[in-house]
C-alpha cells in the first residue's frame, strides 16, 4: 500500500453524542468519507477507520473499510488526532508512503477535490497539505473587557480587510514519516485555497448537523 486513508471516530462525542453514527440523507455521518474515499481509489489504495466505538466499527466493515480498533487512552476529549493516526501506521505490517486524513465531521468534500489535491501534493512534492479558506470576518481579541481589532481597523470596510484564513479540515495529506513523528501539518506544509460553501461545515453541534443536511441537499 503506497497510500492510505485514515478516519479517525471516536464514540465519545460531548456536545453531540452519538454524532459518527447519525444518518446523514440516510446514510451514518462515518460512512461519508468512507465512500469519498473509496470514490477515489484511483489515488487510495485502503481505508482504515481508528475508533473505540462498537457501533462505528459494526457500520464501518459494512462499507467495506478496515478498522483498527483504539485503545481507551487515546480517545480521550483532549487527545489529539494525531496520536490515533500513529497509532493507525504501528498496528500495519507495512508502512504505506502517504496518508490521506479525513475527518468524519466534515462529511461534505467537493468531488473533485481529492484527485486535484492528491495531485498538487505530488507535483509540488510535499510532505504535507493542508486545505484552507479565507475568513472575510472582521476578526479581534477582548483584553480587560475591551473589544481590540485584529485584523482590521474600525470603519474599514470588509472587502479592504487584510487576508487571513483558517484551516476547513476538509482533508489533510502527508508523508506517514511525518505521523511517527507527531506532526500533520509541518512547517513547510502546501496551504490548498478552497473556497466552497463546504468547508462551512465542521460537525460539532446539533445545529452544524443542520447547515450540513441543508447544503447537502441543496448540492445534491
Amino acid at each position: 500500500m503506497k497510500t492510505i486513508a485514515i478516519i479517525p471516530a471516536r464514540g465519545g462525542s460531548k456536545r453531540l453524542p452519538g454524532k459518527n453514527v447519525m444518518l446523514l440523507d440516510g446514510i451514518p455521518l462515518i460512512a461519508h468519507s468512507i465512500l469519498y474515499a473509496k470514490v477515489n481509489s484511483n489515488v487510495i489504495d485502503a481505508v482504515f477507520v481508528s475508533t473505540d466505538d462498537p457501533e462505528i466499527k459494526k457500520i464501518a466493515l459494512e462499507y467495506d473499510a478496515k478498522v483498527i480498533d483504539r485503545p481507551a487512552h487515546l480517545a480521550g476529549d483532549h487527545e489529539p488526532t494525531v496520536t490515533a493516526l500513529k497509532h493507525v501506521l504501528e498496528s500495519l505490517e507495512t508502512r504505506p508512503e502517504t496518508v490521506i486524513l479525513l475527518q468524519p465531521t466534515n462529511p461534505l468534500r467537493p468531488e473533485k477535490l481529492l484527485q486535484q489535491a492528491f495531485e498538487l501534493y505530488e507535483k509540488e512534492n510535499c510532505e504535507s497539505l493542508f486545505t484552507v479558506t479565507r475568513s472575510h470576518h472582521k476578526l479581534g481579541k477582548i483584553e480587560n473587557n475591551r473589544f481590540v481589532p485584529f485584523n482590521y481597523k474600525p470603519g474599514q470596510r470588509s472587502q479592504d480587510l487584510e487576508p487571513l484564513y483558517f484551516e476547513n479540515g476538509l482533508l489533510y495529506i502527508c508523508k506517514s514519516d511525518l505521523i511517527l513523528e507527531e506532526t500533520i501539518i509541518s512547517k513547510n506544509a502546501y496551504p490548498l485555497l478552497i473556497e466552497h460553501a463546504f468547508a462551512g461545515v465542521d460537525i460539532d453541534t446539533a445545529e452544524d448537523f443542520d447547515y450540513a443536511e441543508y447544503l447537502y441537499q441543496k448540492n445534491k
